[in-house]
Order: structure tokens, then C-alpha cells, then sequence
């Protein structure tokens, strides 16, 4: 959007509690380095997206492979990508651009993903990873396509376009269908059948229910995580309507998936909280912009206060005051966050504190010190 959008992005991911949670010091999950990765890729890809050039899409693959090689929660990342390419052919925006930057994105970094030991062949054998192929097939027959209007007449551009879709549409389901009957694809787990049926899980995989983070998130986890971005992501949406582009577009669906998957799973939220501070950031800037436009701090003279527009008499009072409202609502947005990361977020692993019922600082010192009687009482 503009640099001020991203300095209050910035601002608002550092000390954002859903993120925060898994980034803080002494956690040792991957997610603290995956987000990164994460947030980086996309970066390159819209990157790529804007300038078609095959330079930004290799770095987009290369960012994907490190994404890869830290977190399995690369297949949203590997989904959502083609899912915008899918959009851009719908709504008329594909171009050569989109075409170079998909193509090398899928390719390279499909190749380099195998290399991961625990990855392997599954980028071009799982469920997971089929929207990603058939949209760079779907390139492919759209390049293909715009090549021979160029070259036919619109009755015989009608006619082949008509007998040649419905040959390939049949064939590909065709060989479709007898890799999944042969399991040569083989099927959806069943942790990505509960994000598309909530109760998937609950019915048919009672151990991935009974995990806490696999449980749906609770209207209350949203304001504990996210305070002030639960009211600022509609307006950052609203901006990013109000002026579409290929970029605004990618930054749409990826909150609004992003919403949908942390509703199923409250871990998720760590997914959410990024794209929260991006779109919250555009719509703290958009409006703080639109305001200050209004303020006139020289001191006006007799003359000139008669001179004012006589249908906005206030507009200096009102616009210093949606200031004050903002500024007052970032500083409680930051005590909000540094207090719900102090008392929900700062244990580590070993050590865990909580409150007593006077108030006063329990901690749960168990597992270090049953650590140390094994230290002293069992041999090296």
C-alpha cells in the first residue's frame, strides 16, 4: 500500500500476541522461523507477480524451499498461491506476467521442495499438492489459448475452442479418477479433511480431536490474540476493495483464508495473526492519512475563519479528535499485548507459571527439578 502501512504493520506483528506466542524466547517450535519464511515468500511472489520477472519468481521458490524445509504448513502456502492465479484467469487479470512468475514458482520450486527427506515424492503424488499442478496445467491451456485467437478467426477460434476443451476437460478427469482408484495419488489426511469439515475429525479421527490446538477457536481467543486488528481487518479489507490489484487481490484471499482455517483450528491463529497486523496496518494508515489531510495547524486570522467551508464548520476538530482515537487505541493496543505475552505467553516449555487465587506468581518448577534428582541419582 504505502510505507506508512507497513511501518504500523511492523509495528503492530512485533508485539501482536498470536504471533508472539510461538516466537517469544525459549520456545523452540518451528513456526518462530516458518511465519518468517512464510511472510517472505509471499513478499517475493507479489514481487514477482508486478514484474513478471523470472529473477523475483526463483527467489519466490527459493523463499518456498526454505518454508519447506521448516514447517509442514508449507501446503497452505503451495495452495493459496495457485488459488490466486485461479482468480486472476476468473476475473479477466491473467497476463504474461502471471504466467512467467507462476510457471517458475511451481517448477523450481516443486524440485527443490523434493529434495526434503520427509517431503520427497509427495509434491507430485499427494491430494495436497493437486490444485497446485492443475492450475499450471490450467496456464498452459489458457497460454496455449490466447495464442490461437491471435492466430484464428472468432467462428474457427469458436469451434476448436469448444471440441478441444471438452477432449482435455474428459481426459484429465479421466486419468484423474484411475490415480486415485490405483492410489498412485493417494488421498487427503485426515488433518486436512477437519480444515475443510470440522467435525471430520471428531467423528471419524478422535485423536487429532483430542488434541487442544486441533479444537475450534472460541470468539474470546480472537480479542485475547488480536485486540485492536479484530476491528481494524474490515477496514483493511474495505481499502484493499475499494482499489483493486493483482497484489490487493493476493492480500484479500489470504485474509479471508486465513480467517476461515483459524476458526477450525485455534493453532492456526498463528497463520492469521501476519496477514491481521498487514490488512489492520493498511486500514490504521488509510484512515490516519484521511485525517491529517484535514488538519490545518497555521492559526487562522478573522478573515479566513469567515472564509471557511460553511458545510464542514468543524473539520480541524474532528479530525484532531479521530487522531486522538487512534493514537489512544494503538497505546492499548500495546499494553494489551505486552500484558497477554507477560502472563499468557512467557513460560517456556519446562518451567510454567499461574496466578494463585490472592493474585500472587505460582510457578511449576516439576520438570527441572525432576531433571536434576536424575542428574545427581543415576549413573552417566
Amino acid at each position: 500500500q504505502d510505507a506508512g502501512a507497513g511501518l504500523l504493520a511492523a509495528a503492530m506483528i512485533a508485539v501482536v500476541p498470536g504471533y508472539i506466542s510461538r516466537s517469544v524466547a525459549g520456545s523452540y517450535d518451528n513456526e518462530g522461523i516458518a511465519i518468517f519464511c512464510m511472510l517472505l515468500t509471499y513478499y517475493m511472489w507479489i514481487k514477482a507477480v508486478k514484474t513478471g520477472s523470472i529473477y523475483w519468481a526463483a527467489m519466490c521458490a527459493l523463499a518456498y524451499f526454505y518454508m519447506v524445509s521448516s514447517w509442514g504448513g508449507y501446503v497452505f502456502l503451495i495452495n493459496l498461491i495457485p488459488l490466486h492465479v485461479l482468480v486472476l484467469m476468473l476475473t479477466g487479470r491473467f497476463s504474461h506476467r502471471i504466467y512467467v512468475a507462476y510457471c517458475t514458482v511451481y517448477c523450481l520450486g516443486t524440485i527443490l521442495s523434493m529434495q526434503i527427506s520427509f517431503v520427497g515424492f509427495q509434491p507430485v503424488l499427494s491430494s495436497e499438492h493437486m490444485a497446485a499442478l492443475g492450475v499450471f496445467g490450467l496456464c498452459q491451456i489458457h497460454a496455449f489459448v490466447d495464442y490461437l485467437r491471435s492466430k484464428l478467426n472468432p467462428q474457427q477460434f469458436e469451434i476448436l475452442f469448444r471440441s478441444v476443451i471438452s477432449l482435455v476437460g474428459f481426459v484429465l478427469l479421466t486419468i484423474g479418477a484411475v490415480l486415485m482408484l490405483t492410489g498412485k495419488i493417494s488421498p487427503w489426511t485426515g488433518r486436512f479433511y477437519s480444515l475443510l469439515d470440522p467435525s471430520y475429525a471428531k467423528n471419524n479421527i478422535p485423536i487429532i480431536a483430542s488434541v487442544s490446538e486441533h479444537q475450534p477457536t472460541t470468539w474470546s481467543s480472537y480479542y485475547f490474540d488480536l485486540q485492536l486488528l479484530v476491528f481494524m481487518f474490515p477496514v483493511g479489507l474495505y481499502y484493499c476493495f475499494s482499489n483493486l490489484s493483482d497484489a490487493r487481490i493476493f492480500i484479500i484471499m489470504y485474509g479471508v483464508t486465513s480467517m476461515y482455517f483459524s476458526a477450525v483450528m485455534v493453532r492456526l491463529m498463528l497463520v492469521l495473526a501476519p496477514v491481521m497486523c498487514i490488512l489492520s496496518g493498511i486500514g490504521v494508515s488509510q484512515v490516519l492519512s484521511t485525517y491529517m489531510k484535514n488538519l490545518d495547524i497555521s492559526r487562522p486570522d478573522k478573515k479566513s475563519k469567515k472564509q471557511q467551508d460553511s458545510t464542514y464548520p468543524i473539520k480541524n476538530e474532528v479530525a484532531s479528535g479521530m487522531i486522538l482515537v487512534m493514537a489512544f487505541f494503538l497505546i492499548t493496543y500495546t499494553f494489551h499485548s505486552t500484558w497477554v505475552t507477560s502472563e499468557a505467553y512467557s513460560s517456556p516449555s519446562i518451567v510454567l507459571s499461574a496466578r494463585g487465587g490472592d493474585g500472587s506468581r505460582i510457578i511449576f518448577d516439576d520438570f527441572r527439578e525432576a531433571y536434576y534428582w536424575l542428574r545427581h541419582n543415576t549413573p552417566e
